[in-house]
């Protein structure tokens, strides 16, 4: 079986990361980073606010290669609560790559003292769906118009898991 593995995210993924979330089918994910300059000044603030215990932002590597990135924000009212997100490059979909990106990270999220994950996702996003079950969070249910997605408000399913 092929090898998922975390690391630190750096500033050289970001052609990497800009060629993957260019990609138009990413209808789920709203970070569309207009060029490569704008995606590494994105991931140098992302240094900075791991520094502040805010975000905890990670490469996703297949077999070594890079192919998607995954994090966990921190509840700042709330800091024992944490919220993962995962993108992975399309060549990867339906091979278990998010399913195991997110076993790992909720790891780490659980080591740094997070008590309860949250995974937040819009309804049509059936593979979401399928990762938050097969990773065993419990659907809290709906939060209406609890995320602004290209320009308009929607509607987002709740999953979590608590230590």
């Amino acid at each position: 079986m092929s090898e998922v593995e975390l690391r630190l995210q750096r500033l050289s993924d970001a052609k990497r990361f800009f060629k993957i979330l260019s990609n138009p089918n990413f209808v789920f994910f709203g970070a569309k980073p207009k060029s490569i300059e704008a995606e590494k000044e994105w991931l140098k603030k992302g240094f900075e606010k791991r520094k502040k215990n805010l975000e905890h932002n990670y490469a996703i590597t297949y077999d070594g290669k890079l192919i998607g990135g995954c994090g966990i924000k921190i509840n700042q009212h709330r800091t024992f609560i944490g919220e993962i997100g995962y993108f992975v490059d399309e060549e990867y979909w339906g091979k278990g790559v998010a399913t195991k990106a997110t076993k790992l990270l909720e790891k780490i999220a659980f080591k740094m003292g997070i008590i309860r994950i949250e995974i937040v996702m819009q309804p049509a996003n059936k593979g979401s769906v399928k990762v938050a079950k097969k990773c065993g969070y419990v659907k809290e249910g709906k939060l209406r118009k609890a995320i602004s997605h290209l320009g308009k408000y929607e509607d987002v399913y709740l999953y979590s898991k608590v230590k």
